[in-house]
């Protein structure tokens, strides 16, 4: 059905009119927004929807809003933010889960300065660019988390040299670190509770990485530890997927996603 001259048409059911005051005259009767249904497309306006991008929210973007993301100028940056965040994250949590014999963590220091820091933080600016805020404090935030963890690392900026002799207090301080991380994770996931299951599961799991990963530096866990690391690695595949939902379309790939949206609770309430 052509959606041309939509303006200029009789209102029609599921139409929504608004009225300004000026005049109660149908001359002066604005149209703000028509609203109307055609089989998978929602009509407002001009603008035609799949009822589908309307009805879930899509984690590829990292929006968690129930409405299509702002028109721009830029490409959508959320695949690069996750992608940089899924890979660094599956770094550390293999070496955390002691794959392969590997336990030094220090081989993630230049992923986590460059890729899940830097590019992590530019995406999030990008985000912030396209209006897109949950996006822009997300990414931002956590490429700020590598680029910091990365710095602990790092022996140059002396903060574990800080601590030479107090291993124990070392221990406690990188635990008070990871609980502060744990507490923005999990109001981050409460924001995601009206998105996708795929969405939510990216700082359901996150959340649970941060509080064990604190867990096992106040105890000196090695067991707790190679938890937070299997659940680190459930974060990152859950990024990932969340990524390639960004990226797959049926112009690129026979393989693409669907999002399943989360049950309403408000719905199962009333």
């Amino acid at each position: 059905m052509a959606t041309q001259d939509l303006e200029n048409q009789e209102p029609k059911p599921h139409t929504l009119m608004v009225d300004d005051g000026s005049d109660k005259d149908n001359t002066n009767h604005h149209n703000i927004t028509k609203f109307r249904s055609e089989g998978d497309y929602i009509h407002f306006g001009n603008e035609k929807y799949l009822r589908s991008e309307l009805n879930e929210a899509f984690g590829g973007t990292l929006n968690p809003g129930l409405s299509p993301p702002p028109k721009h100028n830029f490409a959508n940056p959320a695949p690069l933010g996750l992608s940089a965040f899924a890979l660094t994250t599956f770094v550390l949590s293999l070496i955390n889960t002691g794959a392969r014999g590997v336990t030094i963590p220090n081989i993630v220091v230049g992923l986590a300065f460059f890729y899940g820091g830097a590019a992590q933080l530019v995406a999030g600016m990008f985000e912030i660019a396209v209006g897109n805020t949950f996006g822009g404090v997300a990414l931002s935030s956590y490429g700020g988390f590598w680029g910091s963890y990365a710095a602990i690392l790092t022996p140059s900026f002396g903060i574990t040299a800080a601590y030479a002799g107090a291993e124990e207090e070392l221990r406690f301080a990188l635990g008070i670190f990871l609980i502060g991380w744990f507490i923005f994770t999990f109001f981050l996931m409460l924001v995601t509770l009206k998105s996708t299951v795929a969405f939510f599961s990216v700082f359901f799991f996150l959340s649970i990485t941060f509080l064990l990963l604190a867990i096992a530096e106040f105890k000196n866990s090695t067991g707790v530890k190679t938890a937070a690391g299997v659940f680190g690695i459930l974060t990152a595949f859950a990024a990932w997927y969340n990524a390639y939902a960004g990226i797959a379309n049926s112009q690129n790939t026979y393989i693409t996603v669907k999002a399943i949206a989360l049950p309403d609770l408000q719905d199962k309430s009333r």
